[in-house]
């Protein structure tokens, strides 16, 4: 998850942040990665990368495996994120019980975090012997026309979802007046009725249907969201609302009992 940023601080890094945005161009689903690919998902030039890709292979970050013009996610990344996952003890407690929220409504259950001014996919959970939506981990989607996006702008603090959609620079539209409509439809919704539902017409992609929920785990300074999604035809506008949605939000207060922490929405001041 990456943090709030200011290029201008004197304290910002850039050559760390680039090579951070390196090891953020691959996905789950890549076969390797060469430079030039790197550099078109990143928009760092390929020489910068190719200087990047050689110091973060040469740590043990990025692995040439047997085919040596792409690069691979390597043993250091894989430990650092093993480490990252024990240290944070909400995504261990939420398997089971989005496993069995998946099982119940044949839908995906996804956790998404932040990801700069998008959403990453950090865990996915498919309902057993039922087709669904094909997401997976690392896959990223916009703020602006998700159930997810509009949930996290609206669970955000005030400072942090103005720093976001500043660097969002507009991305899928979503300009500060955009922001502050979706961020403050599901805000409504989730003190309502404790989920919230993007208006299908709104949806960046016509073939996805999902309702979302926020967590505050004490572990993270920031929320994270628990997303259901399927397609349209499976998880229909009504389901959303009078199923899964509330199943969702059975499922998120559940995981907040284990972790002994107070509702992750309040009303604000």
């Amino acid at each position: 998850m990456s943090e709030m940023h200011d290029s201008h601080d004197r304290r910002f890094a850039t050559t760390l942040a680039r090579g951070l945005s390196v090891l953020r161009a691959f996905r789950a689903s890549d076969d390797g990665l060469g430079n030039a690919e790197i550099s078109e998902r990143t928009g760092i030039p390929k020489s910068t990368v190719s200087r990047l890709t050689f110091t973060l292979q040469s740590l043990g970050y990025l692995s040439h495996a047997r085919r040596h013009d792409r690069y691979r996610p390597g043993p250091a990344l894989l430990a650092l994120g093993n480490v990252a996952q024990a240290s944070i003890s909400f995504v261990d407690l939420s398997g089971p019980i989005m496993q069995r929220l998946a099982d119940e409504t044949g839908t995906l259950s996804l956790l998404l975090v932040r990801d700069d001014s998008r959403l990453l996919i950090l865990k996915t959970w498919r309902p057993r012997d039922v087709s669904s939506l094909w997401l997976e981990a690392g896959h990223r989607l916009p703020l602006n026309g998700t159930s997810s996006g509009h949930t996290l702008l609206a669970a955000m603090p005030k400072d942090l979802f103005e720093t976001t959609v500043a660097n969002a620079g507009g991305d899928r539209g979503l300009t500060e007046d955009r922001a502050k409509q979706a961020r403050g439809d599901a805000y409504s919704q989730l003190i309502t009725r404790g989920f919230s539902i993007t208006p299908p017409e709104q949806y960046f992609s016509a073939n996805i249907h999902a309702v979302s929920k926020p967590f505050q785990s004490r572990d993270l300074a920031e929320p994270v969201v628990f997303t259901c999604g399927a397609m349209p035809q499976d998880l229909t506008l009504e389901r959303m609302e009078n199923e899964v949605g509330p199943k969702l939000n059975d499922a998120v207060k559940e995981l907040e009992r284990l972790m002994g922490q107070p509702p992750s929405m309040t009303v604000r001041e």
